[in-house]
């Protein structure tokens, strides 16, 4: 009898692992050391023992485990000076509100910081029937680390630009995908390239009645969450190849401090006279203004002069910036 049983459960154990899906080993160690480190609180010695792996090993799956989003931090105290530039900016630039988090010692987090604080952001505002809009960058897709799975119900997501040529994570159409898959909405997505060969070319794809139909959701959005774009050379723009180095250079000569969407702006908040302006296929600057309420997660050195063209322009209700950056602006 006992043997008769000891088959029996090695066949249903056989068949459960036949049927269900492959795991990824790596991520499911990663995951249980996260777990044992932060919640359960023991020490990288301790998990290299309970897990039978060495402590070198430990901290690189501990740092899998943020990079990959599988752990979100949430810290709840405020810092006094964050606060103060926060004031700062909703008073100088009659902001709805403002996060600024503190700049990390090495610039390469600064996307990850700001990113992790605009998902927090997001996810406090979305609620079910509302309707979203998306930009791209890198910036935006860390964001969507920490917006929680949830469904929502008649919410919809639609994509604020056209989209990339070619398959990549940076893809706006990507994002907001991501974020739609999130929280079960239903995706809309503006079936064309984010710029034109031409003014003419962006005229007639414009003209179509599926990309109307997009624009005119575009125009009943209750929220956007967008970043904006730098002049410089390592710039999420440039390395995708949206735009070249003869554009750099042409931009930067008509006075671009960097874009919104695809539309190139001064620091100011102008809208400079150049080409690419004509051929992008985006919601223009203005048109964002009429969106109730536009999210901006953005920070770095090179930001600086784009944010406060937009800032200026009245383009943005709620900043989400570091603090270097916060006072750069403000400066």
């Amino acid at each position: 009898m006992r043997s008769s049983e000891n088959r029996s459960a090695a066949f249903v154990a056989e068949m459960e692992g036949f049927a269900s899906p492959q795991v990824d080993r790596e991520e499911q160690l990663a995951t249980r050391a996260a777990w044992l480190y932060f919640v359960g609180g023991l020490t990288q010695a301790q998990i290299g023992k309970k897990l039978g792996i060495n402590r070198i090993r430990i901290n690189r799956l501990l740092a899998q485990a943020r990079e990959q989003g599988m752990v979100q931090i949430r810290i709840t105290g405020r810092l006094a000076d964050c606060v103060e530039l926060e004031e700062k900016l909703k008073a100088c630039f009659g902001l709805a509100g403002a996060v600024v988090v503190p700049t990390p010692p090495n610039p390469a987090l600064i996307p990850h910081v700001i990113g992790a604080a605009a998902g927090n952001v997001l996810a406090e505002r979305l609620k079910d029937g509302i309707s979203v809009g998306v930009g791209w960058g890198r910036t935006l897709r860390l964001s969507l680390r920490s917006v929680p799975r949830r469904p929502l119900r008649m919410l919809s997501v639609v994509s604020l630009m056209g989209g990339l040529t070619r398959g990549a994570a940076m893809n706006p159409h990507e994002t907001a995908s991501h974020l739609a898959d999130l929280i079960d909405a239903q995706c809309y997505y503006i079936a064309a390239p984010a710029l034109a060969d031409s003014e003419a070319t962006r005229d007639v794809i414009l003209a179509q009645p599926a990309i109307r139909d997009v624009f005119d959701r575009i125009k009943r959005l209750d929220l956007a969450m967008v970043s904006v774009g730098d002049l410089d050379p390592k710039s999420t723009i440039m390395q995708v190849g949206l735009v070249g180095k003869d554009d750099l250079a042409s931009l930067q000569k008509a006075g671009a401090a960097g874009d919104l969407c695809c539309h190139w702006l001064d620091e100011l908040g102008h809208v400079v006279d150049h080409p690419l302006n004509r051929r992008a296929i985006a919601p223009p600057p203005l048109a964002l203004k009429q969106i109730p309420c536009v999210i901006v997660p953005s920070g770095g050195p090179n930001k600086v002069r784009i944010l406060h063209g937009a800032l200026h322009g009245g383009m943005i209700d709620v900043l989400i910036t570091d603090e270097a950056t916060a006072a750069g602006v403000l400066a």
